[in-house]
């Protein structure tokens, strides 16, 4: 079937017709420790010529928590970024803590989908003192795909409720806020909700 449009092929593509993987030639570990790996590359192309330096890294999948309690109301925290240097709006995330040795991504397997699930009950547990029953898997998705090779494992929990205290880590300064869904559209559609992969999770918790 053609795109009547544009004359293109409609459906999922072939990627042994397209033929537009790179190779990779070399790469260097800039830095590398517990919380990173971070690299400069040098690819070749599809047509056989070359270019350097690409830079990507890997850091560990994380969970993100749509999390709502009995009364209809969502749970989200109020931290600094550092990247943005804001103090944002969000939903409770957090890295999953390898057991096996690895350090970084787990990926879309049957076990990294346990594995994220334990941590998204933790961290919830963790950052607000609120616990659920009733946990639904949203989305397994590339954090960002250009540069980076972890996922962020997505879920939504519902009927929460207060079961203990905060418990955050050391590096760990956030306030639990409630939040209606008109006023968490508000933050999203007034740019003050500021997670790319936190508004992704809210539209698709919000499709059920």
């Amino acid at each position: 079937m053609q795109n009547k449009a544009l004359g293109l092929p409609s459906g999922p593509p072939d990627s042994g017709e397209e033929n537009l993987k790179w190779e990779e030639l070399r790469t260097e570990h800039l830095v590398q420790d517990e919380w990173i790996d971070f690299r400069r590359s040098a690819y070749r192309f599809p047509d056989g010529s070359e270019f350097e330096p690409f830079y990507s890294y890997s850091r560990r999948d994380y969970v993100v928590i749509v999390a709502s309690d009995e009364e209809g109301n969502y749970l989200c925290v109020r931290q600094f970024r550092q990247g943005i240097k804001e103090v944002t709006t969000e939903f409770p995330a957090g890295g999953i803590e390898r057991t096996d040795g690895r350090e970084y991504r787990t990926g879309r397997s049957s076990s990294a989908a346990e594995e994220a699930l334990e941590a998204a009950r933790r961290e919830l547990l963790e950052e607000t003192g609120y616990a659920s029953e009733h946990w639904r898997h949203l989305i397994t998705v590339p954090s960002n795909a250009t540069i980076a090779d972890n996922y962020a494992h997505v879920f939504a929990a519902e009927g929460c409720r207060r079961t203990g205290s905060q418990h955050l880590d050391e590096t760990e300064f956030l306030n639990v806020r409630k939040y209606s869904a008109g006023e968490i559209e508000a933050l999203i559609k007034s740019g003050n909700f500021q997670q790319a992969v936190h508004v992704m999770a809210w539209l698709l918790a919000r499709e059920r």
